[in-house]
């Protein structure tokens, strides 16, 4: 939005029409059920309920989905399934999430691990990173957004932004779900922090290399490790950090993993 700011550098003061991030609550209703309430950044809402839904386990597919419509306002997205057994989970967990995340998963649930060959090279992740940051429309205008890209070795499939960097994925993934996109064996790239439910997001996806420009935390490499994902992490010109399943990369595993990698 619109908002005029005084930029202060070297000792001189201008007044500049810029703008800054929009944020807002929307509420998530199934069959007319409240599922959850999430801060985020008032556009793409419908791809945000879907993601969200899928990664949460409440769908497996966009073939449940019978309607996904926001309101006037934009502030509420109800959400038909084509079945009418659902009841909304009782216990939510809030995340790490910047932007009040919210999820229904707990870290002691077990997912197998990904079962996958897929291996790429640095090179196509410094490619991918800077499709990310060529998608990153808003943050280059007025800054304090996330943005996540879904892609293969070959292209971006589907960005997105928002003041959450795990809405910015949940609206990745309903994106993919809308377009008939498969996110098997793709990697998911994103501008913040890699945390625990980010990798269960990307477990959900069955993603198996997770890339950032910042670090994960020790819960989700530690998850990463038991599910075969390759996490990634300070993607910079010409460097990289490899804190998982190493071989995804060409690299030899070893016990520790706390190398840059400089090409």
């Amino acid at each position: 939005m619109p908002y005029t700011y005084w930029s202060v550098e070297g000792g001189n003061a201008d007044l500049i029409d810029g703008g800054m991030i929009e944020e807002s609550l929307v509420s998530i209703y199934v069959n007319g059920q409240e599922l959850a309430t999430i801060m985020c950044s008032p556009l793409e809402q419908e791809a945000l309920a879907l993601g969200f839904l899928y990664n949460e386990h409440v769908v497996d597919s966009i073939d449940e989905v019978g309607v996904v419509k926001a309101n006037v306002a934009r502030s509420v997205v109800d959400v038909l399934l084509k079945r009418a057994d659902f009841a909304p989970p009782r216990r939510m967990i809030l995340t790490s999430g910047c932007g009040g995340g919210v999820t229904f998963q707990y870290l002691a649930d077990t997912h197998p691990a990904l079962e996958t060959d897929f291996a790429t090279t640095p090179d196509i992740i410094f490619k991918r990173m800077r499709d990310m940051q060529g998608a990153a429309v808003l943050y280059n205008k007025v800054r304090g957004v996330h943005t996540a890209i879904l892609a293969d070795v070959h292209q971006m499939l589907v960005s997105a932004e928002d003041v959450g960097r795990h809405n910015a994925i949940d609206k990745v993934t309903g994106k993919a779900l809308q377009q008939g996109i498969a996110t098997h064996d793709c990697i998911l790239m994103s501008s913040g922090r890699i945390s625990s439910e980010m990798l269960q997001k990307a477990r959900r996806m069955g993603v198996p290399l997770v890339a950032s420009r910042t670090a994960p935390t020790s819960v989700a490499v530690q998850l990463a490790q038991a599910w075969n994902i390759c996490i990634v992490g300070y993607v910079r010109r010409g460097s990289l950090r490899v804190y998982t399943h190493p071989q995804r990369l060409g690299l030899p595993v070893v016990e520790r993993i706390e190398q840059v990698i400089d090409i």
